[in-house]
């Protein structure tokens, strides 16, 4: 193919995009005076915050309690800046199906307001991590120590992503959490929505395949396993056909809950009570009471010996 064949047919195409575009607007097309928020500057500053939330583990740099504070101070206040540009643009954005700015206006419509709460709550969310990474480390015999638990462990990623995110939609912050939390979701495989509320002491073993829907209520001290998905049972619409959001959609597990592998737990008005354990490839729907057991039936399970290479 002669190049002027070439660029005549890259320029049709082109044209052909361009009209696309333009006939279907949104939403291909985002028109405003202001960019939307950087994927590349959330992620940015999503590793600066873990560098400061788990100093010395993350990062070329050798740190000495000598020169904490300085260093920390340093990273804290550019990651502040860079975030509170990066939520004014969300804010500018004017999602307008964004829960968590409909729910707290007053703050979602002041970056910089937003950014300074959300620094000074960090000490509080440090300590719930701190306590994530505990559970992490008592709840898997595999784990030789906190090192290998931060540094390795998927869930405790996932988890960690999803606190920091969880304080900026509280706050109204639009689009920036869900970059976070998916983000985290491409790299661990655990889709944790921020909107969710979590307790305490949160593990997640292996990981892989957990969903954790947007309005899902966890309770202290609960434990998943890997494909695990805490979901909705049906999505409610109006009488005009549009999906109704912020309802209850997803289950709530009470205070020390178990649910083992590949369990399916649906629905808003679906409540684990506490201390239960939902054994490995349960579909759930309905609720259970505190301390129940619930399995699959064991005459279920076949098993068939056959000659070898039959």
């Amino acid at each position: 193919m002669e190049h002027s064949e070439f660029a005549g047919r890259v320029v049709g195409a082109i044209e052909g995009v361009t009209r696309r575009v333009e006939e279907r607007g949104r939403p291909l097309f985002h028109t405003g005076d202001q960019a939307l928020p950087s994927k590349r500057r959330v992620i940015t500053i999503l590793r600066g915050l873990q560098e400061v939330i788990y100093p010395g583990y993350f990062g070329d740099q050798t740190l000495y309690r000598e020169y904490l504070h300085g260093h920390l101070g340093d990273q804290l206040f550019t990651l502040a800046s860079m975030l509170e540009t990066e939520v004014a643009k969300a804010i500018a954005a004017g999602c307008p199906n964004c829960w968590a700015a409909r729910h707290r206006p007053v703050v979602a419509g002041d970056a910089r307001e937003a950014v300074a709460v959300f620094v000074e709550q960090l000490p509080a969310v440090m300590d719930v991590i701190a306590g994530d990474v505990e559970a992490a480390f008592e709840g898997d015999p595999a784990a030789t120590c906190l090192e290998e638990v931060v540094l390795a462990y998927p869930g405790v990623k996932a988890t960690f992503t999803y606190r920091i995110a969880h304080l900026l939609f509280t706050l109204g912050v639009p689009l920036v959490p869900r970059i976070m939390t998916e983000f985290a979701h491409n790299e661990t495989g655990v889709d944790i929505h921020p909107g969710a509320t979590i307790g305490r002491e949160f593990f997640i073993d292996h990981g892989t395949g957990v969903v954790v829907g947007e309005t899902t209520v966890i309770g202290d001290r609960v434990k998943l396993y890997q494909g695990v998905t805490l979901g909705a049972l049906s999505f409610p619409r109006d009488a005009g056909g549009v999906l109704v959001r912020g309802t209850k959609r997803h289950p709530t597990l009470e205070d020390d809950v178990v649910v083992y592998a590949g369990a399916t737990i649906l629905g808003g008005d679906t409540v684990i009570g506490a201390g239960s354990v939902i054994g490995g490839n349960v579909w759930l729907t309905t609720s259970v009471p505190a301390s129940s057991r619930v399995t699959l039936p064991r005459e279920r399970l076949a098993v068939e010996i056959t000659a070898c290479g039959r």
